[in-house]
């Protein structure tokens, strides 16, 4: 037997909110901050199925950043080779 209420829809909410009316609301207020800190680089499709996250891409980069540092003596540069 089942005893269940059923659920009353008691959603205050609005469908759409105008943010530039409300009070309190401060345009803009943490945009300087993510433009200083925040860097987008799109990949293509076939690099980001095997990249999920910026985590990985950011491990995989660096990596590859102290590899050509070693083989190149402190220099970063992929197109330099020491094969004579």
């Amino acid at each position: 037997m089942n005893t269940r209420q059923p659920i009353e829809d008691n959603d205050d909410m609005r469908g759409e909110y105008d943010f530039a009316t409300m009070e309190g609301g401060v345009r803009g207020k943490y945009a300087k901050a993510f433009e200083e800190t925040a860097i987008a680089i799109l990949l293509d499709k076939d690099v980001a199925e095997i990249f999920p996250d910026s985590r990985s891409v950011n491990e995989a980069l660096r990596t590859l950043t102290h590899v050509l540092r070693g083989e190149n003596g402190g220099a970063c540069s992929p197109r330099t080779s020491n094969v004579s």
